[in-house]
């Protein structure tokens, strides 16, 4: 059994990987054996910044960048 109590993603790196999502399914698959709550939080995270991510760039190429 884990008795790790270190098994939250600490809020630097959530926002992070929801900013660059690709840092969020690095820290899952780094973290996904050892501390299972930390690799979702961050997995979820990452899957969140995907849209955002694709949302920005397109507001940003079409209005921004005009």
């Amino acid at each position: 059994m884990n008795t790790n109590t270190n098994d939250t993603l600490s809020k630097f790196w959530f926002i992070v990987s929801n900013a660059v999502p690709p840092i969020g399914f690095f820290l899952f698959f780094r973290h996904r054996s050892q501390y299972p709550n930390k690799a979702r939080r961050a997995l979820t995270s990452g899957l969140i910044g995907v849209p955002i991510a694709i949302l920005m760039g397109y507001i940003i190429n079409t209005y921004i960048l005009k």
